[in-house]
C-alpha cells in the first residue's frame, strides 16, 4: 500500500474478439433492480455486438411483512423461473441453444438458508429502518476509520454488516446475497460473487477475501457468508427439477457474473480509453470513476466514496447519489391522487422552467423510504429557505437540477481525492433516455455527456457469460467496443450559462 492506495493485478484476457464458436449460442439474462426484473435473451456478434431480447418482465417492491419492510423473494423466483421458461421455448423456437445463466440484481440485501437449504424468511429491504439502531453498536466495536481502511466501503446505515448486526440469530445460516441465493435455488450450490461481497462492508479491498478479523469483532460466524466466486466461473449445473420445470438444455450452467448490477453495467460503458467517468442512473445513481487500486485515505472516507470490485478486477470508485427513485416515488403519489401524467409529458414541462430554481441534497436519506415524495421535497426545500410551487412540473424540474448537481459535485470530489481527470461521462441505465437529465448533466459538470446503453446491466451481464463460453475474446476494451458498436449512443455538450437558461429538452 502507497499514499493510501492499493494495488492489484486484473486477470489477463489476451487477444481482440473472436468469431462465435457456435454461432447459436444464446445467454439468459437475470437482470433484477429494485422496481422490476426481466429475463433476456442475449445475442453477441463481433460484428453487430450485444443484442438483447426481452422475454419476460415483471414487477418488484418492497412489502410490508410482520412490521417490516421486505422483499417478495418466493413471488421474485416464480417470476425468474417464468423467465427462463419462456427464454428456453424462445431458443429453442429459433434453434437456439442457451449455453448458460447469469443473473444480477442491487446490492447488501440477502436471505438467511438453513442447513437444509430453506429461506429462513422473506428477506429484509435496505429501505427498512432496523439496521438504524445497529451503526453504533457495530462503530462500537469497529471505528468507521477502520472499517475504512479495510473495506474501502462508502458508510450507508443499510450495508450488510449493519443489517447482520440486527439479526437476533444466525446459528445454522448463511447469509446469501440476492442474486447468490437464486443461483443457489438454481443450482444448489452456495457461492458468493466477488463483485456484490465488496458491497457487504466485511470484504477486504486489499486481499480481495472475507475480513475475518471483522466477522470475529462482530461476533458473526466465519461461515456466514460462502466461499467466493469470481466473474466468468461457473457456479454449477442446473437442478433436474429447474431443468425439469423450465426446459432449459441438460448442459445448461449459471456463470458468475458482475452480480452487483452497478458491476455488470459498468463493464458495459461504451467507453474508448480510460479518461472517463460513469454514472448508472436508475433508482439510483452510482457516480464515479474506474481504478485498478482502492483509494483508502482518509480525505477518501471523509468525502464518502466506496471502492467497489469490478470485472476483471477493476474497482468501481464511486458514491451513491440519489436517483430516480424520487421521480418513480413522485409518479407514483401523483396517480394515486389522479394527477397522473405521463413521463414525457412531465419531463416536458419540467424543461420549460428557467434554470436556477430551487435544489435539494437528492441522496439524504429523508428520501430511502416510501411516502409522500413530493411533500418531502417541498419540505427540503422550506429547510433552504426557498419555496417550491405545488406543481408537477416544478418538483420535477427541482429533481432533474438537484440530480445533476449532485452529479456534477460528486466528479468533481473524484477527480480530487484520485488525481484523475476526465473529458466525458457515460450515462447508462434508465436515466440515459432522460433528456433533460442528460443535458442538465453536461450544463453542471462542463463536460460532454454520452447517453446509453439503456440495458448496460444485461449486456455486461451477457458478455461476461459470452466470454466465459469462449464466444468472445479479449479484456474489458474489448468488451467495450462490443456493446458501442451495437449501441445508438447520444451525445449531449455543455451549454453556456445564457444557453442553459432555456432549460432544454
Amino acid at each position: 500500500m502507497t499514499n493510501g492506495t492499493t494495488t492489484h493485478t486484473a486477470p489477463a484476457y489476451a487477444g481482440a474478439v473472436c468469431a462465435p464458436a457456435d454461432i447459436n449460442a444464446v445467454f439468459a439474462a437475470i437482470d433484477i433492480g429494485a422496481s422490476s426484473g426481466r429475463v433476456m435473451l442475449g445475442r453477441v456478434s463481433p460484428s453487430t455486438g450485444v443484442s438483447l431480447e426481452t422475454i419476460h418482465r415483471f414487477p418488484n417492491g418492497v412489502v410490508e411483512l410482520d412490521g417490516g419492510l421486505h422483499w417478495d423473494f418466493d413471488a421474485l423466483f416464480a417470476e425468474v423461473l417464468k423467465g427462463l421458461t419462456a427464454a428456453a421455448s424462445v431458443a429453442a423456437t429459433n434453434g437456439e441453444r442457451i449455453v448458460s445463466v447469469g443473473i444480477d440484481t442491487w446490492a447488501v440485501d440477502y436471505g438467511l438458508v438453513n442447513k437444509a437449504g430453506e429461506l429462513t424468511a422473506q428477506p429484509y429491504s435496505y429501505r427498512d429502518e432496523r439496521s438504524r439502531a445497529t451503526v453504533g453498536r457495530v462503530h462500537a466495536v469497529i471505528s468507521p476509520e477502520k472499517l475504512y481502511a479495510t473495506t474501502g466501503l462508502q458508510y450507508l446505515q443499510f450495508n450488510t454488516l449493519y443489517q447482520l448486526a440486527a439479526e437476533p440469530n444466525l446459528d445454522g445460516v448463511q447469509a446469501l446475497l440476492i442474486p447468490d441465493l437464486i443461483a443457489f435455488l438454481l443450482t444448489g450450490e452456495r457461492r458468493t460473487e466477488a463483485t456484490n461481497a465488496s458491497t457487504t462492508g466485511l470484504f477486504d479491498a486489499v486481499k480481495g477475501e472475507w475480513a475475518t478479523g471483522f466477522l470475529d469483532a462482530l461476533g458473526l460466524p466465519r461461515s456466514i457468508f460462502p466461499p467466493l466466486i469470481q466473474p466468468g466461473e461457473t457456479v454449477g449445473t442446473l437442478l433436474p427439477a429447474i431443468l425439469k420445470q423450465t426446459g432449459l438444455p441438460a448442459d445448461a450452467t449459471v456463470v458468475a457474473v458482475g452480480s452487483h448490477d452497478t458491476a455488470s453495467a459498468v463493464a458495459a460503458v461504451p467507453a474508448d480509453g480510460d479518461d472517463f467517468a460513469y454514472i448508472s442512473s436508475g433508482t439510483w445513481s452510482l457516480v464515479g470513476v474506474e481504478l485498478d487500486a482502492a483509494v483508502l485515505t482518509e480525505a477518501s472516507r471523509s468525502a464518502n466514496f466506496t471502492n467497489e470490485r469490478g470485472v476483471d478486477g477493476t474497482i468501481r470508485y464511486l458514491r451513491n447519489v440519489g436517483g430516480l427513485w424520487l421521480l418513480s416515488e413522485c409518479q407514483r403519489y401523483w396517480a394515486a391522487q389522479g394527477l397522473s401524467q405521463s413521463l414525457p409529458a412531465l419531463l416536458e414541462a419540467a424543461a420549460a422552467l428557467p434554470a436556477g430554481g430551487p435544489q435539494i441534497n437528492a441522496d439524504d436519506p429523508a428520501f430511502t423510504a416510501p411516502d409522500n415524495m413530493p411533500d418531502r421535497i417541498r419540505a427540503a426545500v422550506r429547510n433552504t429557505g426557498a419555496l417550491l410551487p405545488d406543481r408537477p412540473a416544478a418538483v420535477v424540474r427541482c429533481i432533474m437540477d438537484s440530480l445533476a448537481a449532485g452529479y456534477a459535485r460528486t466528479l468533481a470530489d473524484a477527480e480530487r481525492l484520485t488525481g484523475r481527470s476526465t473529458s466525458v461521462v457515460h450515462i447508462v441505465g434508465g436515466g440515459s433516455q432522460n433528456r433533460l437529465l442528460c443535458q442538465l448533466t453536461a450544463d453542471a459538470t462542463g463536460k460532454s455527456v454520452i447517453a446509453g446503453p439503456v440495458e448496460a446491466t444485461a449486456q455486461g451481464n451477457v458478455l461476461a457469460q459470452a466470454r466465459a463460453a469462449g464466444v468472445v475474446a479479449g479484456g474489458l476494451s474489448e468488451l467495450r467496443a462490443l456493446v458501442a458498436a451495437g449501441t445508438q449512443l447520444v451525445r449531449y455538450e455543455f451549454r453556456d450559462a445564457f444557453a442553459s437558461q432555456s432549460g432544454g429538452s
